[in-house]
């Protein structure tokens, strides 16, 4: 494995495990078990990734292949399970966890589309998916409206990160710096969404 791929895996767990704790930090707002947790944890983690890997034709889906991402996942989940009641606010912890899954998957998302030879307007909705399916499934299971469905500032930046690293690429920007800037990007808009409270206009009838 060549330092670039050891990257790219790296990256791919780190988001998993981040949105695995926004997902088990939802099962702690709904008081479920273990089990529970377990579960919403990995359908949050895997959700984006799995529908991407399906449409790019990428079988079996990346975290089949694999059992770390299933440990890493059940792991996270659990240890929320036990320590989740230390966080003074679960609903804030949750926001910030889950803004920083969203940008490390919208540019790992991205990433991969591009190596699958996705045309870059492609590689840009790819790695929106990707960031933005897992906390979908999450709150539909957990019945609430999908964060991607309120006024929240979420999926626009997503697509911004997304298409912040894949102009850099096709400029001929190096991987590493166009990875961090699309990270910068995506982060930056939702934290700055979630700091300052932020929304998109909602339908008045």
């Amino acid at each position: 494995m060549d330092a670039f791929a050891s990257l790219l895996r790296w990256l791919d767990l780190a988001g998993s495990a981040v949105f695995a704790a926004s997902g088990a930090l939802v099962a702690a707002r709904k008081g479920l078990d273990a089990v529970g947790f377990v579960v919403i944890a990995v359908v949050t983690g895997f959700g984006g990734g799995t529908l991407r890997d399906l449409l790019l034709g990428r079988m079996p889906p990346f975290w089949l292949q694999d059992p770390t991402w299933l440990a890493i996942a059940s792991a996270v989940a659990l240890l929320v399970f036990f320590l989740g009641h230390r966080l003074e606010s679960r609903f804030q912890a949750l926001l910030w966890a889950d803004a920083l899954g969203l940008a490390l998957y919208a540019v790992l998302g991205a990433e991969i589309a591009l190596l699958a030879g996705a045309q870059p307007w492609a590689a840009v909705l790819l790695g929106t998916v990707t960031a933005t399916f897992g906390g979908v499934v999450r709150d539909v299971i957990c019945n609430e409206i999908p964060l991607l469905l309120r006024q929240e500032i979420y999926a626009l930046a997503a697509l911004a990160g997304a298409a912040v690293f894949v102009l850099l690429r096709i400029e001929g920007v190096w991987r590493d710096p166009a990875l961090l800037a699309g990270l910068a990007t995506g982060f930056g808009i939702r934290a700055i969404a979630i700091r300052r409270g932020w929304s998109l206009p909602a339908y008045r009838p």
